[in-house]
């Protein structure tokens, strides 16, 4: 069979999944949903979903006109580059979508790369072509120097342009919807200018395990390129690990992808993307291979981690009541489990046997999977998030961040400030418009728990990506704003009375009627330092009446806490728990007892109660 494999890469929100459908439903074998109303079919994970953004990548497969066209949709984020770096080396091109009126952003700068260190060919759609502030001229110049920037070969930068809409399921050859009728265009680009895989059957096996899938029926899934070779059901094959050793094994099923499903085959021929079962201990970056003549594929090459958190077992007074799985063992298997998935993710256990301190690639890396682990029944708590520093040649090194930020002018002034005080340093700034657009270099760190920040500071009209730059000297100590907390000081369930005198000091993260215990941190301090409150604190009923009885005070809507505020907010001495039904912050120390006696200053208390965590 003619085959095409093909990646879709994007920016966050660019279309990505959007024209995925499109793809699906206008293919000539994916009859199952053409007619039905859902949208976004390969975003099929609930968080997916809820946040509107890809992070699993994930396989399909459609006709046209006799060619079976393999699709990958890959994350759009930064934070899961370890998925976009693993699907380029199942892929011979890439479709690359790009917003008509905001251009490339930085993520796209990062899955390009990818795909042009890769060598791979390369389709440019211009999507929301439909959009009345669209800007096509532009948004392709800035897209033709980005390819520049990247050092593209020359035929990479003579690339297809296709215009589209994508949520109506149109494209074109011309900037003009109207000549758009659907989205055949971008199909016959797809056929014509990407190459059909290089595949020769005759020679010895070899297929580079990408991608794993859980199945219920048969177990543990390897998903992957068929470089070589041919690979018939039940045919004894040669695991090759990422360590060099090969082990013999047997496929039980080999499965090939038609639409969304994985369809069982007794046989598949090199060139093809196929999913086999029946090796138990398969890994990503492994090479199943011929087992009389076994050769290696290179090992995927994943970039390391940059930011570090404890993970630990909840130790909360409410340790046990919203979770099913609160022990260390239970922690320590769901750690386990999820390094045989994500690859650009490190454990390492710390000396105390219930913490360990886990490693991503940013914030939202690791908060998506401790959101995981809390819809799973998971009870935990985290440290605050530090970067990874490093020691080469005598020197310190952090890791950096180019900072793209696009605000409404008369905040370009207040967010230059901002950045500074975050050691970072501006290296472009444009002004189109009303809107101003600036470019930052500034250390990881710098950008820990800045969003909520930068939002408030552009009344919620900012925007802001970010994108890993490389390693550099130590920029020097960062002021961050003094850090202050409204702590309860008793066990109980908050009153409204209590609450009042809370709110006093500033945001409250609680109403009325909620379980609270000693050291639970209940709102944001309006000054420096903590202030403990006892919000369970009930008005005593007396039968005097008093001056201005009459009057009263009312309580503020509390501030939603979601995890990712959280983790932003929290200070060096306190904790996020996270449960399947709430997320808290608390102090490390619980009681003034407690933390009197650890005879530590505040500033140590990380050091003290989280090994290997030190900077």
């Amino acid at each position: 069979m003619d085959i095409r494999n093909i990646a879709i890469i994007a920016h966050v929100d660019h279309g990505k999944t959007t024209l995925v459908d499109s793809l699906l439903k206008q293919s000539e074998n994916f009859k199952l949903m053409r007619d039905s109303p859902q949208e976004l079919i390969m975003d099929s994970n609930e968080l997916e979903r809820e946040r509107g953004i890809t992070i699993f990548s994930k396989n399909a497969a459609v006709q046209y006109k006799g060619v079976k066209i393999n699709i990958v949709d890959t994350p759009g984020h930064a934070d899961f580059g370890g998925e976009v770096e693993r699907i380029m080396r199942m892929v011979d091109g890439v479709i690359l979508i790009i917003d008509a009126k905001e251009g490339p952003m930085p993520q796209t700068k990062f899955v390009l790369k990818k795909a042009v260190q890769a060598g791979h060919r390369i389709i440019v759609v211009l999507n929301k072509i439909d959009r009345a502030d669209a800007r096509l001229k532009w948004a392709l110049n800035q897209t033709y120097e980005l390819f520049f920037e990247l050092g593209a070969s020359s035929a990479q930068i003579e690339f297809p342009v296709i215009y589209a809409s994508a949520i109506q399921g149109r494209a074109g050859l011309k900037p003009d919807l109207n000549s758009c009728k659907n989205i055949e265009p971008l199909f016959e680009t797809i056929v014509n200018y990407i190459k059909p895989p290089q595949k020769d059957p005759a020679a010895a096996l070899q297929m580079l395990t990408v991608n794993l899938i859980y199945d219920n029926y048969k177990g543990k899934v390897a998903v992957g390129r068929l470089y070589s070779g041919v690979l018939k059901k039940g045919a004894a094959v040669a695991h090759m690990t990422r360590d060099g050793k090969v082990k013999k094994a047997q496929l039980s099923s080999v499965m090939i992808f038609s639409g969304l499903n994985r369809v069982e085959a007794d046989e598949v021929e090199a060139g093809d993307i196929v999913a086999i079962s029946g090796i138990p201990d398969v890994s990503i970056g492994e090479t199943i291979a011929d087992s009389l003549n076994p050769v290696a594929l290179p090992v995927i090459k994943i970039d390391e981690p940059t930011i570090k958190m404890t993970f630990g077992v909840n130790t909360s007074p409410f340790v046990g009541k919203e979770g099913d799985k609160t022990t260390s063992r239970n922690l320590k298997e769901r750690l386990e489990k999820e390094l045989e998935t994500d690859v650009a993710l490190s454990v390492k256990q710390t000396e105390s046997g219930d913490r360990w301190v886990v490693a991503g690639r940013g914030e939202l890396h690791l908060s998506i999977f401790i959101e995981k682990m809390r819809r799973e029944g998971h009870e935990l708590e985290v440290s605050k998030p530090q970067v990874i520093l490093k020691e080469e040649g005598g020197k310190t090194l952090e890791p950096m961040e180019v900072l793209a930020v696009e605000a409404p002018e008369n905040f370009a002034g207040s967010v230059i400030e901002l950045m500074g005080k975050r050691l970072g340093v501006m290296k472009e700034m444009k002004v189109d418009g009303a809107t101003a657009f600036m470019e930052f270099l500034i250390p990881t760190r710098g950008l820990i728990g800045i969003r909520s920040e930068f939002l408030t500071l552009t009344k919620g009209l900012g925007i802001m990506n970010s994108l890993f730059s490389g390693y550099e000297e130590y920029k020097g100590e960062l002021k961050n704003g003094e850090h202050g907390s409204i702590v309860a000081s008793d066990t109980g369930v908050s009153n409204a009375y209590g609450l009042i005198t809370g709110q006093g000091r500033g945001q409250l993260f609680i109403g009325p009627g909620v379980p609270v215990y000693e050291g639970m941190v209940a709102g944001k301090n309006a000054k420096a330092g903590d202030v403990r409150v006892n919000v369970c604190k009930a008005k005593e009923l007396t039968n005097f009446r008093v001056k201005n009885e009459g009057i009263q005070e009312t309580l503020n809507v509390p501030l939603n806490l979601t995890l990712e505020y959280a983790l932003s907010y929290m200070g060096d001495d306190e904790l996020v728990e996270a449960t399947p039904k709430s997320v808290r912050i608390r102090k490390m120390y619980l009681t003034e007892l407690q933390r009197k006696k650890a005879k530590l200053p505040l500033s140590r208390f990380s050091d003290k109660i989280f090994a290997d965590t030190k900077r």
